[in-house]
């Protein structure tokens, strides 16, 4: 599949495809300058991140054992504004012990390839009940290596 693993600079780590998620950008995103306000793209990440998980299989147990994000970013490069599509790329990178690197990368759906802004979150496998972190199970860690095929 074209563009499943992708590397945007030599010394950058390669990055898998395993997510693509569209979303219509709504009316209420907006802030008063007329474009998306920034706290909104932290949500079309965070539904790109439950959907992507949804997909692959992995439901939080509040009782278990779950992923947490323990840090989120964005760089934003090109305003978004209503009305349009947000199409969300979602990568993982480098695997730790317990952690995975994700970015996301948002789009318009009008302007395929055009990135308006990159974000990142670090999730890290949690015992739930200890509040610890625990060693990605090697399921998961496959799971979250699963190329997008597209549905």
């Amino acid at each position: 599949m074209p563009g499943a693993v992708r590397t945007d600079a030599p010394d950058e780590p390669p990055r898998i495809l395993t997510f693509v998620l569209e979303m219509p950008i709504r009316w209420g995103d907006m802030d008063a300058l007329r474009h998306v306000n920034n706290t909104a793209y932290f949500r079309y990440m965070e539904q790109t991140r439950i959907s992507w998980f949804d997909w692959i299989g992995i439901a939080p147990d509040p009782v278990g054992e779950g992923p947490v994000i323990v840090n989120a970013a964005c760089t934003f490069l090109r305003q978004l504004e209503y009305p349009g599509t947000v199409v969300l790329h979602h990568y993982v990178g480098a695997f730790g012990r317990s952690s995975v690197e994700t970015m996301v990368d948002m789009s318009r759906g009008d302007q395929p390839g055009v990135v308006h802004a990159r974000g990142s979150a670090k999730i890290v496998w949690v015992d739930l009940l200890r509040r610890r972190s625990a060693p990605l199970p090697d399921r998961v860690r496959e799971l979250m290596r699963r190329p997008w095929t597209g549905g």
